[in-house]
């Protein structure tokens, strides 16, 4: 990722959206240039100098202070995730060669073993572990049967993780069927999700080749990623229409694992006795049989392969 021109379009979006009404400034003459603040607006209401704010807008946040970071936080009105963004892509600026160095060698992440013996303790709700690059890189039975259409989708490259962004942007039709009228907003949110590690980690090779085939072969991809939105991904509740047991509308949980840094464990539960409760408990039955008998037919071929 180019970080300085990350930088660059991201205040340069977040100061678009601004009107002097909204900053509390007048707004003096009828025919502003920009749609939203000038760069002399934002630094006044920041306390810097024009000068300094328009380098920063250039993308150079080298030696920036955290207060300058606040006070440009408060300036454009940064929610939680944005702010997040703006303190990541500082810090990102001020890595030394050494650490850009790691990041861009740092392997994709791995599920270890003692995650996976909890996800596999948790027999009575969906769970899995994804990464920033919304990789799946491990699920418990129930999880794997929620999301069997984007394992059973044909844009999953063999042998890597199951991909959510994958699936929303190059396989949208399965998508608009398995999520329904929330499909947009959540590719939405997938973008913005991406976005994020984007700015948490920009030297990362396998993120910037994911964006990249997305940018190459989804427009709608394209238009989301142009808006630098970012999101944070920790509670909320999800519809699922799945293809074997109808309507499913689940609460989830995002719990960080703070020994795998980048990785987080999302666990899905229904309301107690609600249609969505009993789904689960169907959804539960069809594991047993559709994905067991799924996998002894692939150990059968794969038996007879090796034969």
């Amino acid at each position: 990722m180019d970080l300085k021109a990350e930088t660059r379009e991201f205040l340069a979006t977040r100061r678009a959206r601004i009107t002097p009404d909204k900053a509390g400034l007048p707004a003096y003459g009828g025919n502003r240039r920009v749609p939203g603040l000038r760069r002399e607006e934002v630094a006044m209401l920041a306390g810097v100098s024009v000068d300094y704010y328009t380098r920063l807008e250039r993308g150079n946040l080298g030696g920036v202070s955290e207060e300058v970071l606040e006070a440009l936080a408060e300036a454009l009105q940064l929610d939680e995730a944005e702010r997040l963004h703006l303190f990541d892509l500082a810090r990102a600026a001020n890595a030394s060669g050494a650490a850009r160095s790691r990041a861009r060698r740092t392997p994709p992440g791995t599920l270890r073993p003692a995650v996976q013996r909890i996800l596999d303790a948790m027999g009575d709700v969906p769970a899995f572990v994804r990464n920033g690059r919304l990789d799946v890189l491990g699920t418990n039975v129930l999880g794997r049967a929620l999301y069997a259409p984007l394992y059973d989708s044909p844009e999953q490259v063999a042998g890597k993780p199951v991909n959510s962004a994958r699936f929303h942007f190059l396989d949208p039709d399965a998508a608009a069927a398995f999520f329904g009228e929330k499909a947009p907003r959540m590719a939405h949110d997938a973008v913005a999700i991406l976005r994020a590690e984007a700015g948490r980690n920009p030297y990362d090779k396998s993120l910037t080749a994911l964006v990249g085939e997305l940018s190459t072969r989804s427009e709608d991809f394209r238009r989301l990623w142009a808006s630098h939105d970012v999101r944070l991904h920790r509670t909320g509740t999800k519809v699922f229409h799945h293809p074997a047991v109808g309507l499913l509308e689940l609460d989830y949980e995002a719990l960080m694992l703070p020994a795998d840094p980048g990785l987080q464990m999302n666990v899905y539960t229904a309301v107690p006795g609600s249609p969505s409760d009993d789904g689960l408990a169907l959804l539960a039955s069809w594991a047993a049989t559709t994905l067991a008998a799924s996998a002894e037919d692939v150990s059968t071929r794969e038996g007879a392969t090796d034969r």
